[in-house]
């Protein structure tokens, strides 16, 4: 009896043990479950929180922003603006497949119509209201952008002012843009396309002309007189730099963008080619009808280049800007206009 009894005891002891153990094993999973509840909680979080990698939400990209220096310092720009406003550089920006949310537009000169923009138009001497009912969220301007006018823009979205430095190389500035939206790849493609025809209009151009100079004026409808453009115009020095042409003496000696000359000079530039265009409206446009008989009067009939049919009157709105598009259409103009 005794003996079952000590037997009785130690099972009980035994029993005691067992359970002890087990629930100790369960309280082990329960830890560890809520361990690895916690953990993938943190991970979740912080997968949340972390920055964006190419494939998440656009709206998280949306929300990024960069610093880039411009020509009046750094700014914090959107890594992935949708509203961008490109005041003076909308031909750019077209050219990379952006439409921008307004046009600049001048009372005294017009717009660049050639771009064909169906957006509002924006009148660069009045309001900054009309800018600002637009909510751009990335504004670009050129040179055109004093540092008075810089932060005025400023003041309505973050402004990049390209530096002074790309300003007169079209390509250089196509890039700086690109770069600032974002997709530099498209202007590596949009810049071999252009390069391409540039090459080969450049070998047609000298297989025209040769070495025959080229002047180009512009007449200015109000007081009539010319101003000569130099090699270094940013409007249409191109035409010497990439398309190859000779300019004048005149023009190549020039330090200045352009000089005013009276309708006396025009023979002293001894030109085989003069391309002239108004300096404001068309043609055809009532207002320039009496400067225009400037060109057929008996001075400019007496010149080399009027007599040999080389003197060429070009459309205003692409020629009186140095943008890439404008630039290839100029290109169009010529081997039209030279290429028999």
């Amino acid at each position: 009896m005794a003996r079952w009894g000590q037997k009785f005891l130690w099972a009980a002891v035994l029993i005691m043990a067992i359970t002890a153990l087990a629930a100790c094993g369960t309280n082990n999973n329960t830890a560890k479950e809520n361990v690895a509840k916690t953990e993938n909680a943190e991970e979740s979080t912080s997968a949340s929180t972390s920055t964006p990698t190419e494939g998440n939400g656009n709206a998280a990209e949306e929300g990024e922003t960069r610093t880039i220096a411009g020509e009046f310092g750094d700014v914090e720009i959107p890594v992935k603006p949708q509203r961008v406003a490109g005041i003076y550089v909308e031909d750019y920006l077209k050219a990379l497949g952006i439409t921008p949310v307004v046009q600049w537009y001048h009372p005294s000169w017009g717009k660049q119509d050639y771009l064909n923009l169906d957006v509002p138009e924006f009148d660069i001497t009045g309001s900054m209201e009309v800018l600002l009912e637009k909510d751009p969220d990335l504004i670009i301007v050129d040179g055109g952008a004093d540092a008075a006018k810089y932060e005025q823009y400023s003041k309505i979205a973050p402004t990049y002012r390209l530096p002074e430095a790309v300003l007169q190389d079209s390509r250089q500035v196509l890039t700086a843009i690109a770069d600032a939206l974002g997709i530099p790849e498209k202007a590596e493609s949009v810049l071999a396309a252009y390069d391409q025809k540039v090459a080969e209009g450049k070998a047609k151009l000298q297989q025209a002309l040769g070495q025959e100079k080229v002047a180009v004026i512009r007449l200015n409808v109000a007081d009539k007189t010319f101003a000569l453009f130099g090699v270094k115009n940013r409007f249409t020095g191109v035409i010497y730099s990439q398309f190859g042409l000779t300019p004048v003496p005149m023009a190549a000696e020039m330090t200045e963008y352009q000089s005013i000359i009276s309708e006396e000079l025009i023979p002293q530039l001894e030109a085989d080619h003069i391309i002239v265009f108004p300096d404001n409206g068309g043609w055809d446009t009532e207002g320039n009808q009496e400067a225009t008989q400037i060109l057929d009067g008996p001075l400019w009939k007496s010149l080399p280049a009027v007599k040999n049919g080389n003197v060429y009157r070009m459309e205003r709105s692409h020629w009186q800007t140095g943008a890439i598009t404008a630039n290839s259409m100029k290109l169009d103009d010529l081997l039209k206009a030279m290429v028999k």
